[in-house]
């Protein structure tokens, strides 16, 4: 498809020339006018709407066609959670109302929702406290170890070192360096943390373990209760990494299990489009030793008033501006009260469901690597298509040939040639029989006739590049057609 650029001709207009009387350059200081008008393309309206409205239809979401991408929780998000953000008595509300003098009086509604979208992600989780500022899942990491380091500051421990798991997300070593720890890799055994590898890391030095849980193989770390007896005879913390949350909202709090840190991607979650149907939101939740060093202000409520408490002497201090994402936290407020407890948990039922059954269907097509029970997702590997030289992002491209998004491919890194699905509990059964039948017809279609496969796809208007070099020089230029 050509660039709106590309479709300019020049002195073609879109829309009515202006007035005489209304020039823009008569209504601008003279220092800040340009020398040039700016090079804009020049369309009649009709080929202006036509061309993004084609456009439009080449986006690819999840209202349209099904996205397994394992560890991103790209399910479908209510359209009511809309609605409810947009309405003029929540949305019209400026940043700074509350900060005017008065301004609390004026703004108790905005508060109130705050407040109760604290106490309701409090319960779940069984955290003493929680922040809704962070304003996506790593900036709540690097909020959550800021929290960490203060706490042992505080104590005066001399803290150096964060653990992480080989099977972590990426953003977890990430954070622990942001915040000046040494990021100390724990290998994993049969796919989990394993208890005495973790005692033989750990010392004095150690500030805390950074775990997902279930972890991104999607299995369930069962030694929990020796991993947290192990971390507190250092005074180690333990970091709950929020994004596989779907797995255990409404049938496992961290706070009871032993966690003192955990963030939430509410967009991934409740009820907001991840990734590019944004913005983000990353709160934070912290046990009670925790609680002081929260980033402020901090909503607080009165009687029957709320106000924000700027006083916070041990607070680390601002984190995001103003409160965070205003609008994807209450649509996770609205998303909880909808569900309630009952509904909570049966999306995380549904979630594990239909993650084992779409596990159960390939199995004997991939290699399963961890051929237990998963939890809301599972990695598989197509190792043992390794004889006919067909690769998993082989797989993967083919899947885009026949309308899905493709499911994550070599991560974790653990896993050779792996593929990780995560089917989310918002698919039907006839959904990922779909997917499983396609992938199998792929898969049967490889050991016939494997070239096939390795051209794929076809059907798109981008076919198979080289994607180091699509990264490293990309261009998004008006001239990209005529480069290639």
């Amino acid at each position: 498809m050509k660039t709106v650029f590309a479709k300019s001709v020049e002195g073609r207009c879109g829309d009515l020339p202006p007035a005489a009387t209304s020039r823009i350059e008569d209504m601008l200081p003279a220092n800040l006018l340009r020398a040039t008008p700016p090079r804009l393309p020049e369309l009649s309206e009709l080929d202006t709407v036509r061309h993004f409205s084609l456009l439009s239809r080449k986006n690819f979401g999840v209202d349209t066609n099904f996205y397994p991408l394992g560890s991103c929780t790209m399910k479908y998000n209510p359209k009511f959670a809309e609605y409810v953000a947009a309405l003029p008595q929540l949305a019209g509300v400026h940043p700074m109302a509350a900060l005017i003098q008065g301004g609390e009086a004026h703004t108790q509604g905005s508060l109130a929702l705050m407040w109760q979208t604290e106490k309701l992600l409090e319960e779940i989780t069984g955290m003493q406290a929680f922040t809704l500022a962070p304003m996506a899942g790593a900036q709540g990491e690097l909020t959550g170890i800021l929290l960490i380091a203060a706490y042992h500051r505080n104590k005066g421990n001399k803290k150096t070192k964060i653990l992480c798991p080989d099977s972590a997300h990426g953003t977890n070593p990430a954070s622990a360096a942001l915040a000046g720890y040494e990021v100390v890799n724990i290998d994993s055994v049969n796919g989990l943390v394993d208890p005495d590898t973790l005692e033989a890391a750990l010392d004095d030095s150690v500030a805390a373990l950074m775990m997902t849980c279930p972890n991104t193989l999607g299995l369930f770390e069962k030694d929990l209760p020796r991993i947290v007896e192990l971390l507190r005879k250092v005074d180690a913390l333990l970091y709950y990494d929020g994004a596989n949350f779907n797995a255990i909202m409404g049938r496992m709090r961290t706070g009871d299990v032993g966690f003192d840190v955990v963030h939430l991607n509410l967009h991934k979650t409740m009820a907001t489009p991840h990734g590019g149907g944004g913005p983000g939101s990353g709160p934070v939740g912290v046990s009670e030793r925790l609680v002081p060093f929260l980033p402020g202000p901090r909503v607080e409520k009165k009687g029957a008033a709320y106000s924000l408490n700027h006083d916070l002497p041990l607070s680390i201090g601002k984190v995001a501006p103003y409160y965070g994402n205003f609008g994807v936290y209450i649509k996770a407020l609205a998303y909880m009260l909808r569900l309630g407890g009952q509904g909570l948990s049966r999306a995380s039922d549904y979630a594990v469901l239909n993650a084992n059954y779409m596990l159960n269907r390939l199995r004997g097509y991939l290699d399963i690597p961890y051929d237990v029970p998963c939890m809301h997702e599972f990695v598989a590997s197509a190792s043992n298509l390794a004889d006919i030289n067909v690769r998993a992002l082989d797989l993967a491209k083919a899947l885009l040939d026949r309308g899905y998004h493709a499911p994550t491919i070599y991560f974790p890194l653990i896993v050779k040639e792996c593929l990780m699905f995560e089917p989310t509990e918002t698919e039907s059964k006839e959904t990922l029989d779909a997917l499983c039948d396609d992938l199998i017809a792929i898969i049967n279609t490889a050991k016939q006739d494997p070239e096939s496969i390795r051209n794929a796809p076809v059907s798109l208007p981008v076919q198979r590049l080289d994607e180091t070099y699509a990264a490293r020089a990309m261009l998004l230029t008006d001239d990209m057609v005529e480069k290639g």
